[in-house]
Parts: C-alpha cells; structure tokens; sequence
C-alpha cells in the first residue's frame, strides 16, 4: 500500500474512533472496508486518492459483484468509503464526489431471523450448570435476551451499569446515546450469580470493570461474543447461523408477538427511527398468516 494513501486511512480510523465514538465493533468493520478499496487502488495503479473518480468507483463496486458480495455487505463499503472521503474533502480538499453519486445498491426484501421459543429453551438449558463457564455463559445470553441490546453495547457494560434492585442496566448505543433497558427476573438471577461467583474467578487478578470477561480474565470481545453463542449453537444441535443480532431481533419480535405497543419495543431497542422497528412487525404478520394458513379448515 503506497504510505502516503495508508497514513491518510490511518489518520480517518482514529478520527472515527476518538473523535466519533463509533463503536469498536464499526471501526473495525469500517477499516477492513477502507482496507479492501486501497488494495484494490494499488492493483490498479492508482497512487492517490484525487484520482479516484466516478468510473473507478463503479468498478470497485463492479469487482465486489463479481467476488459474490451480499448487498448489505456492498451498502456498507460504499458507506464507510464515502465517509472516508467526506473527511479526506473537509480536512485536505480531496474531491469526494465519487462516491456520493453512488447509489446503494437495492436490499433484497429479507426479515430478520429469529428462534422460536423452543429453540430459545434448547440454548438456555445447555448453559445449565455451576462451573465458572457456564455461569458467565447463562448470564450473557440471559442478558442478551431481556434486553435485545447489542453485542457491541454488552461488551461495553460495565459492573456499576447494573443496577440490582431496579432491574435495569445502563447501556451506551449508537452515536454515544446513553439509555436505560430493563431485564427481569431470569437475568438478574443469572447476573447475580455470575458476579458473586464466577466473575472473581474468571478476573484472576485482572484489574477492569468490564461486566463480561474470557476464560482469561480480560474483557470479553465482539469476536468473544459470537465465539460463545457458536458454542452454545453447537452444543444445542441447532443447525443455523446465530449472531448477537438474531438475539436482539427474537426480543423484538417476541415483544411484538405478545402485543407490545411499537413504540415502547423502539425505544428499548435504541431504534432512532420507528421505521427501523417497523421490519419486525412484518414478522409478526407473517407468522400470523403461516399459523393461520395452517390451522384454518377452509384456509
């Protein structure tokens, strides 16, 4: 990578993460993207980035079809490129129009996956146990479930964000924006053995606050987090692909399914638009119409 254009990235990842908050789960999604385009500049011989004009930038994104890119996945990078050259044009003059006249490609029209409740149970019940592991792992996913937050705000909990005796744990979303999301009686059964138990051990002398932690002490990743609920898939038998986010969407729709207003299910969700809590009720139409088509006589 020519080290003019690999110093310029550098200076925008730490402007995104120290100046802009955004989540370390974003930077590093966002520096891989970044990371992608410049090799695909060197590969064309492009050494700066004024060079990178309208036709360029749709072959970029031409290639990205070609190596199978899911939609969201090609969104994404022309967002994190475009944010990168917003910066690079009000820092250095760079000229950005690029890709501002990219347009995002179509999504394809997909719900959010989610587990039925007996798929929910067959996970908690193999975190049944008193070992050190499965007692941090039960209050994770319990945590997880009661408040449908994110993996990149449970990581950044910290022990003083629970509050016991309220049930509610203080969380830092999107944008910085702090917000308060109530769990229940199950999570804060699994918290508070974790804390009083399994927390102490796991810290072997470590010197943090961080709610959730490895087998080494440190605190727990966004990578760690997936890592655990794969195990838990495993063990479960449950053949699917499972993310932090299928956790957060099976809170959703579960709410919505039992008769929550939207509104209330936006606000715990730290949705800034209603529109993006919108989506889960089209789940919850869907499995209507399907148990109805199969239950109905004349259906």
């Amino acid at each position: 990578m020519i080290p003019e254009i690999k110093k310029l990235a550098e200076e925008y990842v730490s402007y995104i993460r120290l100046e802009k908050n955004y989540s370390s789960y974003t930077v590093a999604e966002y520096e891989k993207d970044l990371r992608d385009f410049l090799l695909f500049l060197q590969q064309e011989g492009i050494e700066k980035l004024e060079d990178v004009d309208y036709p360029v930038a749709r072959l970029y994104i031409t290639r990205l079809y070609d190596r199978s890119y899911a939609r969201t996945s090609i969104s994404r990078k022309i967002s994190a490129i475009r944010s990168f050259y917003t910066f690079m044009n009000a820092r250095y003059g760079i000229e950005d129009q690029a890709f501002r006249l990219l347009y995002h490609p179509k999504q394809e029209e997909r719900l959010p996956a989610f587990f039925y409740q007996q798929e929910l149970e067959k996970l908690f019940e193999v975190t049944i146990g008193e070992d050190f592991r499965s007692l941090r792992d039960r209050a994770l996913l319990e945590l997880l479930y009661a408040t449908g937050i994110r993996v990149g705000e449970l990581v950044e909990i910290e022990v003083q964000d629970v509050d016991h005796y309220l049930g509610i744990v203080k969380v830092m979303g999107k944008g910085r924006k702090e917000r308060f999301v109530p769990f229940g009686s199950f999570a804060e059964g699994a918290l508070q053995n974790y804390i009083d138990s399994s927390r102490p051990q796991l810290m072997k002398q470590k010197k943090h606050t961080k709610l959730f932690v490895n087998l080494r002490g440190d605190p727990l990743t966004d990578r760690g987090v997936r890592y655990v609920l794969d195990d838990l898939m495993e063990k479960a038998s449950l053949h699917t692909n499972i993310t932090p986010h299928m956790i957060r969407h099976t809170f959703a729709t579960h709410l919505l399914g039992a008769g929550a207003d939207l509104r209330s299910v936006q606000e715990l969700l730290g949705h800034s638009h209603l529109s993006s809590t919108q989506v889960y009720t089209h789940i919850t139409n869907e499995h209507l119409r399907q148990t109805y088509l199969q239950t109905h006589p004349r259906a």
